[in-house]
């Protein structure tokens, strides 16, 4: 696999889709009773009982199915926060997507929730497969919880999935070789990654970033190839923070620019939207297509960020003729439009 990642035996259908970009993220609630030291959710997600479509904020389940098929999704991973602490909810959007996409649709979920119950009622809703996330203080007793129980009355594909914690070494060891005798389907290992809502909890432990353009934490992927060393039966995967990015997202936001993309935008190599951008109002639109004879579809106002925008070939020749700031923008083809880079033309 690229990027360092790798993997024994087989692949979960989950990561298979998910390394396809074919995964929506459907980030169910930010809420969540583990309280894990190296959690890297959002400021504006963590805690919150908010619900995202990828980076798209959730207002209805029409926004949920619209992101679904902007990204041509075959599967969906449901996340949070725990989406166990809101199980009705969880239920509601396993429903929502198998009755609109059909049982192909593959959905997987993620739970740090030791609850047999409501696993059971996952399974009966129609979930595929879940991951479980047990919180690090149980990892050196594992045995003491009911892990090994609930994994046995799993009647779907069951996991464990946990990050790579260099402190942590000897209770990862010990969580790894139990649960090798659980019965699990994958054991999903990822590189720790700093992010500003983890950055202090992480920083006590004297940890460093691996690389000045890297957020992955320095000695994570090391520990990877030295699980491997522990010759488990079940199958592992280790995910790196740059196949997250430069494969995982970046294959999800072709998808999504190949369908929202306008006749005027260029979608560049790493799958994001170049345009041209005017910043002048909307009632110059006329006036600026009359004096540069610009046909209709390759110029068009936005709303959203109030400027209009055209083609960057199109600016690039008329701009030092323009009143006006021009500039070329690269942005994300996401639904929070996050914008790369922004070069001025004049």
């Amino acid at each position: 696999m690229p990027k360092n990642s790798f993997y024994t035996k087989e692949l979960a259908t989950g990561c298979k889709l998910c390394q396809k970009g074919a995964k929506l993220v459907l980030l169910v609630t930010g809420l969540c009773n583990a309280g894990c030291f190296y959690c890297p959710l959002s400021e504006k997600k963590k805690g919150k009982d908010v619900i995202y479509a990828d980076e798209k904020l959730v207002k209805s389940n029409e926004d949920i199915l619209e992101e679904a098929e902007l990204i041509e999704a075959e599967g969906t991973g449901i996340t949070g926060g725990d989406p166990l602490v809101t199980i009705e909810k969880t239920i509601e959007m396993i429903h929502l997507l198998k009755d609109y996409f059909g049982e192909k649709h593959h959905i997987h979920l993620y739970t740090a929730t030791l609850s047999s119950e409501k696993v059971k009622r996952l399974e009966e809703a129609g979930l595929d497969e879940i991951r479980f996330h047990p919180p690090s203080i149980y990892w050196e007793k594992i045995e003491k919880t009911n892990l090994k129980e609930i994994a046995k009355n799993c009647e779907i594909s069951k996991g464990i999935e946990i990050p790579l914690i260099p402190h942590l070494k000897k209770e990862t060891i010990h969580l790894l070789k139990e649960v090798d005798t659980y019965g699990f389907d994958f054991i999903n290992l990822n590189e720790l990654e700093f992010s500003i809502t983890n950055l202090e909890a992480l920083d006590k432990y004297g940890y460093d970033a691996k690389s000045d353009v890297s957020s992955a934490v320095k000695g994570s992927e090391e520990m990877a190839y030295e699980m491997l060393e522990l010759n488990l039966s079940t199958p592992i995967h280790y995910c790196s923070s740059a196949f997250k990015d430069a494969i995982q997202l970046r294959r999800r936001i072709g998808r999504r620019a190949r369908n929202v993309a306008k006749l005027y935008e260029i979608i560049t190599e790493d799958a994001t939207l170049l345009k041209g951008v005017i910043m002048a109002g909307k009632e110059k639109i006329e006036e600026i297509k009359k004096e540069f004879e610009i046909e209709d579809h390759l110029i068009a106002w936005d709303d959203e960020k109030g400027r209009i925008e055209t083609s960057p070939f199109i600016l690039e020749e008329i701009a030092e003729y323009l009143p006006y700031k021009c500039y070329i923008v690269e942005e994300y083809p996401t639904a929070d439009r996050l914008e790369v880079e922004v070069t001025p033309l004049n």
